[in-house]
């Protein structure tokens, strides 16, 4: 069975930076595209960020622009989001996807992807 495990959330004040990590337990997420969600109380879960299978193309959700990034160690299957600039508005429960069969991806959409970690917590504070 596949798992996606993210870690590294926390409590940080506005401003600060967190980086995030999923770990995948799929044979190899090289031939993937990989994306990022989050979910705030009360709100609908909403795309963050994705990667190409390869990393050379990534999306961000326009908010996010400039202040987050990911990125991916295909040799270590894992994927990343460093958070910098956070704000209030970013706290939410971080979830990372993957799909289930090769794609090249990138891809925003929620239905592209069939596997999604239990997410991480990240709470901004003032």
């Amino acid at each position: 069975q596949v798992q996606l495990v993210e870690s590294g959330g926390g409590l940080v004040q506005a401003g600060g930076s967190l980086r995030l990590s999923c770990a995948a337990s799929l044979r190899t997420i090289k031939y993937r595209a990989m994306g990022w969600f989050r979910q705030a109380p009360g709100k609908e879960r909403e795309f963050v960020a994705a990667t190409s299978w390869s990393g050379g193309t990534t999306d961000y959700l326009d908010s996010v622009k400039g202040r987050f990034i990911i990125s991916r160690d295909n040799a270590k299957n894992t994927v990343y989001l460093q958070m910098n600039s956070l704000k209030l508005e970013d706290t939410a429960v971080y979830y990372c996807a993957a799909p289930l069969r090769e794609y090249e991806g990138p891809a925003r959409e929620t239905q592209r992807y069939d596997y999604w970690g239990e997410g991480t917590q990240v709470t901004v504070s003032s």
